[in-house]
This record gives C-alpha cells, structure tokens and sequence, in this order.
C-alpha cells in the first residue's frame, strides 16, 4: 500500500508520480477530502454540497483530477472543475464560490512531482492540524479496503471557467486609472503564469512580455523555482536588454513572484512585503499587518511608520491566514514571495502583489530601484542549510549559548535570538535532517562575521 506519510506534509501533499502519487491515491485521497469537507459542514450545520477541483500543467494532472474526482462522487458530493489554474486562482474559487477546493500542483517542484492544496470554503486553509490528519486517515482506510462510501447517491461532475472573474478581482485591488504605461517583463516559466498573467495585465496600459509561456510541466527552459537565484537570470538579462521597467518571476503554480527592478537586480520577500504594506496603509491607516519571523526588521519598522500595528508569526500559510483571521490584519507578507490579502480570503497571490507594486511605482513616478531603497536597511544571510544529526538537540545547544550571554531568545517558530543590532532564526526543516538559518546585521561583513559565529556555536 502507499506510504501516506511519506506524502502528506505539514500543508499540503506532494510526491513523484507514478511511485508515490499515482491514480489509486488520488482517488483514496478524493475520498478522504469530501469526508473531511462532509464533517466540517455538518459541524458547521452547512451542507458540503460541492468541492472545486483545478490543476497545474503538469501532464500527471489530468489523470489525477479524474481519480480524485471519482473519489468525491462517490460520497455523494459534486464537483466543480475548473480546469487549468493557478493555486490563487483557485482560492479565488473557493472564497467565491463558498465552496471547498483541491489544487492538484507541487509548485515549484520539478517535473516528477504532483501534490495537493486544499481549502475550505471561503479559502479557510487546510494544515496538518485543521483537516489533513482527518484527510490522511480516512485516504488509508480506502487504499486497505476498508471503507465504504458514506453515501446512497453518487456526485455529479460540471465545469466553469473563472479566469475573466479571476483577473477582474486582481483589478479591484488596485486603482487601474492610476497605472502608468510601464513595460513589464513576466517569466512564468512554463508554469500556469502562461495562463493568468496575460488575462490579468489585459485591458491595462501597461506593454507585457511574457517568457516562456507555454504551459508545459516538463519545464523545458528552467526550472519554476524563482527563490534560486539562478532560475531568474534569463529575467534579469532580458529586463536590463528590453528596457523594461520591472520583471515577475512566477513559480509553478503562479501564486508567488518575485520581483526585479530596471538595473536587473532582484528584490527580496521582505522588501516587497514593507513596498505592498506601506502603499496599503495609505489608503487604510491604523490597520494590521501580518509578517512572518525571518522577514526582515524593516518590515515592522516600515509598517509602524506609516500607521500600522505589525503582527509577527511563525512560517507557512496556515500560521498566515489564521493570525489574520484573529487580528483582522489587512495583509500579511512572507520572506518567501508569499503575499496574503483580507479582501482576497485572506489568501496569498503574487499577481495582486504585483499590481499594487506597479501602482506604487506609478504614483510615485519613481523607478523600482529608487523606490525600494527606503524599505532596504539591513543585509542578511538568506536560507542556509546544514545537515545535522540531531536538529534539536543542536538548536538547544545553541539557545543555552545565546541566553547565557544574556540575548533575547523566543520559540515561536524554531529559535529566534535577536541581539538588537542583529538576529537570527534557526529551524529544522519538516522534511530532511537540516537546520535553516536566517541572519540579519547592519551589513555584509556583519552578516558574514556573525554566520561564522552561529555555525561555531552550532558545531559545538
């Protein structure tokens, strides 16, 4: 039978295909979804009614949205198909519609893979906490035989194309009157950008070009993975070469970007986090905003500065979206390209990002590399990774060194110690024998000194 858990993750499923993730599995996992969405509803004293169904362009996708599809119908609920998709575009369709969603995509991931993202009705997020263990356990019991279907009637199955509404509620968040007739350079990468960017930017005054359109999971060109450096540097180069004025890189499934201004250089997570969070609090003074803890402390800082009350988290979506459910926090931003909106279902979308970057930069009649400058105060490390045996007892090892020299040290998510002038987190990852290590300092030398100096302490 399927290792389960080899797949299930802490926020969604991911595995290769055919020898992880295959049809059976899907269908099982179908199974297990809808008794999960059936339970939740009746909890709610809601009827599930019907659960959304969208997909990547990865060639596995088909036959696994049909399996899974099977799976729903079986227990009596109908599904939504709405075909190709990026994963915000089908959060759109789950606070939309009011209904349950399942995003068959692995993002970033290469060609091999396929995976999960779920969503309750209204986008609510599923985690390992909130629906996947229920999702998981009853999977199992259908792969072993053990299950039957918890309904009389069988499902029926419809489509519905969303991309026209989709792309006109990435408008509502900006003023598309104010735009400016920016160039704009896309690389999606293969990835379902191909699809949502050029219906997104139709209609606006500004000249698109798109990299590398063609949707195709095999990610011919690079892979769709822009958080490595590498994987924009055809971005970069055609920037600089068009005389555009700003670059999108999408992942895989198109709800990250990560941007590049005019001299080809890119920005981080936490500068377009502070750039969206201040011209948001223009318009909406003495509101919340999310960040999670490895963004940068000019994020508090600029979020503060312009009226804001600064909320800080632990990583991942789930953690996002429930602080700003609790906080009503207008929008939340993480180091990692993920960008969440209140009036998206509090769901993350680097297109809505994007634009309310480029309406920054148009009001301002400032190009993007003199307008990210107030909002770049620090250097920092990025990731880095070690491979260790044991991850916890490494990380106290490191927290006992740090508290005896009398720094601040919290556990919000792994160990964060700050030490005023600079900081760092440490934390073991979900899937592999590593510790992920963000530092931040005044500057590069300071970064550099202190990196060596963590890794010391770690190496004991």
């Amino acid at each position: 039978m399927a290792d389960l858990d080899a797949i299930f993750k802490a926020y969604d499923v991911r595995g290769t295909v055919p020898d992880e993730l295959d049809a059976g599995v899907a269908r099982a996992i179908g199974t297990g979804f809808a008794v999960f969405c059936t339970e939740e509803s009746e909890d709610r004293g809601a009827a599930p009614g019907r659960i959304i169904v969208g997909r990547d362009m990865r060639p596995s996708g088909v036959e696994l949205v049909a399996a899974f599809t099977e799976g729903v119908l079986a227990e009596g609920l109908d599904v939504v198909d709405i075909g190709l998709a990026s994963t915000d575009m089908c959060y759109f369709a789950a606070g939309s519609l009011d209904a349950p969603a399942a995003m068959f995509t692995a993002s970033h991931n290469p060609a091999g893979y396929n995976g999960v993202k779920f969503a309750l009705s209204g986008a609510r997020p599923v985690g390992e906490s909130t629906g996947l263990r229920r999702i998981r356990q009853v999977a199992g019991e259908a792969l072993a035989g053990e299950r039957n279907p918890g309904s009389d009637s069988v499902g029926s199955r419809s489509e519905v194309d969303l991309l026209a509404d989709f792309a006109a509620h990435v408008h509502s968040f900006v003023d598309t009157s104010a735009l400016a007739p920016l160039r704009v350079v896309a690389d999606t990468a293969n990835g379902m950008g191909g699809l949502v960017v050029p219906a997104v930017f139709d209609g606006l005054p500004m000249q698109l070009e798109v990299m590398y359109p063609e949707l195709d999971g095999t990610f011919p060109n690079h892979p769709a993975d822009p958080i490595q450096p590498e994987n924009t540097a055809d971005l970069r180069a055609r920037v600089v070469e068009a005389g555009a004025d700003i670059g999108l890189a999408f992942d895989g499934d198109a709800d990250r970007v990560f941007l590049v201004d005019e001299t080809g250089a890119g920005l981080s997570g936490s500068t377009t986090t502070a750039i969206i969070a201040a011209g948001i609090l223009e318009h909406h003074p003495g509101d919340t905003v999310i960040h999670n803890l490895i963004c940068s402390k000019a994020v508090p800082e600029v979020v503060r500065e312009h009226g804001g009350t600064p909320v800080r988290t632990r990583v991942g979506h789930s953690f996002i979206k429930e602080v700003m459910a609790d906080t009503g926090a207008i929008f939340g931003g993480e180091h990692s390209a993920h960008y969440y909106f209140r009036d998206n279902y509090r769901a993350d979308s680097g297109l809505i990002a994007a634009l309310v970057v480029i309406e920054q930069m148009s009001l301002s009649g400032k190009p993007l590399s003199e307008l990210r400058r107030p909002f770049e105060r620090y250097s920092a490390s990025g990731e880095l990774n070690t491979r260790v045996q044991d991850a916890a007892a490494v990380i106290e090892q490191v927290a006992s060194h740090y508290e005896a020299e009398g720094m601040a040290v919290d556990r919000l998510d792994g160990l964060t110690v700050d030490a005023g002038e600079w900081w760092f987190n440490l934390r073991a990852s979900n899937t592999e024998p590593l510790l992920r290590l963000n530092l931040e300092a005044a500057d590069d030398a300071a970064v550099q000194a202190r990196v060596a100096e963590v890794r010391s302490v770690m190496a004991g």
